[in-house]
């Protein structure tokens, strides 16, 4: 049964609760992930493995723009949250059901689990999962791609406003005279744009007058 309750939970989750982006390559259609499916995959392994059966069960819940897991438990007394975003030593909760998805195939590698969760959520160009102990229990939170031209278009922005939010994805900044020479604006136009995007916390205002640059709001 613990073999089996990743991918089930994963199967209601795509099922129930997820919006899966679809592309085309040619005439074939594809079905993506809003989130990045071996990250999740590995948060929810992870739970298994290191959760307090004699606690409260797994716990997920899933909002407009993140979703998160959490399980009854807590971190060895000389480990750090920061300690799982490098590489440690492995001291699962359920040494003999962690043994068991190792030698299954589930488990990759001993202390890889957290390192995973955060390497595919930045392959994915998502923000980094927070890890935090909190309420007995230990929570992962894996944020969706809230800066898709989809999502963008829902909040209503403009065409104009959208290019230049994937363009700082893609850059990492942004100055206002790189906004005039883009689309050929005056600076009001430009300031009246940034303003929104800032209000609407999309992007963030950087630096003073001539050094004012804008970056995304993670």
């Amino acid at each position: 049964m613990p073999f089996q309750l990743a991918d089930k939970t994963l199967e209601v989750l795509d099922r129930k609760f997820f919006v899966s982006p679809i592309s085309y390559e040619g005439l074939q259609r594809i079905e993506g992930w809003e989130y990045p499916y071996e990250a999740i995959r590995e948060t929810i392994l992870n739970a298994i493995v290191h959760r307090d059966y004699m606690g409260a069960p797994i716990q997920i819940s899933v909002y407009d723009d993140k979703l998160i897991v959490w399980n009854e438990g807590r971190l060895p007394d000389d480990m750090t949250v920061e300690d799982l975003k490098k590489k440690h030593s492995s001291r699962p909760h359920n040494p003999i059901l962690a043994s068991a998805f190792f030698k299954g195939g589930l488990i990759e590698a001993w202390g890889r689990g957290t390192l995973k969760i955060v390497d595919e959520c930045k392959k994915a160009g998502l923000p980094e999962p927070d890890i935090e102990v909190n309420s007995g229990g230990i929570s992962v939170t894996i944020f969706k791609n809230i800066y898709s031209e989809r999502h963008l278009k829902d909040r209503g922005l403009s065409e104009r406003q959208i290019k230049v939010v994937l363009f700082v994805k893609g850059k990492g900044s942004i100055t206002n005279s790189d906004y005039r020479k883009m689309f050929e604006v005056s600076e009001k136009t430009a300031f009246r744009d940034f303003e929104k995007l800032v209000e609407l916390k999309i992007l963030k205002k950087e630096g003073e007058k001539k050094g004012t640059f804008y970056t995304l709001n993670v």
